[in-house]
């Protein structure tokens, strides 16, 4: 049987293109995850657009009707009346107010994290691993 030698050349041959292959997959890999992280963004910005046009059309519906309710000359004095405190001749108005407490809820963690820099960490590593597996070879 015979012992197939690998040659100097070979040797240096395979470790640079095999370093170049790496970082040409890694190049991609990162390519793609930052492609899928965007289009998962735009996914659920797209989901948040969604429920504000929902809202919106319903906000449409119900300010349509106030329109025409707007058109009756009694509607318009009774809101009048309700809203801007006129009131008709021998009425008095009383205004009563609520004092209402409101609780302001406190965040605890407020999260506003940038991804990218945490997929730019991560390829860093790996290449500063593969670094060092070369140099402990040699």
């Amino acid at each position: 049987m015979k012992k197939s030698r690998i040659t100097k050349a070979s040797k240096k041959r395979l470790l640079v293109f095999g370093t170049i292959s790496l970082f040409v997959i890694g190049y991609f890999l990162f390519t793609l995850t930052c492609n899928l992280y965007n289009l998962y963004k735009l996914s659920m910005s797209k989901n948040t657009f969604d429920t504000n046009l929902i809202e919106l059309k319903r906000d449409e519906k119900i300010l349509s009707s106030e329109i025409e309710k707007l058109k009756d000359p009694e509607y318009i004095a009774k809101y009048a009346r309700e809203n801007y405190s006129y009131s008709k001749d021998g009425e008095y108005i009383i205004k009563i107010t609520d004092k209402e407490t409101k609780k302001e809820t406190k965040k605890v963690f407020d999260l506003n994290i940038d991804y990218n820099y945490i997929i730019y960490g991560g390829i860093l590593t790996l290449i500063l691993i593969f670094i060092y597996a070369l140099k402990k070879k040699k």
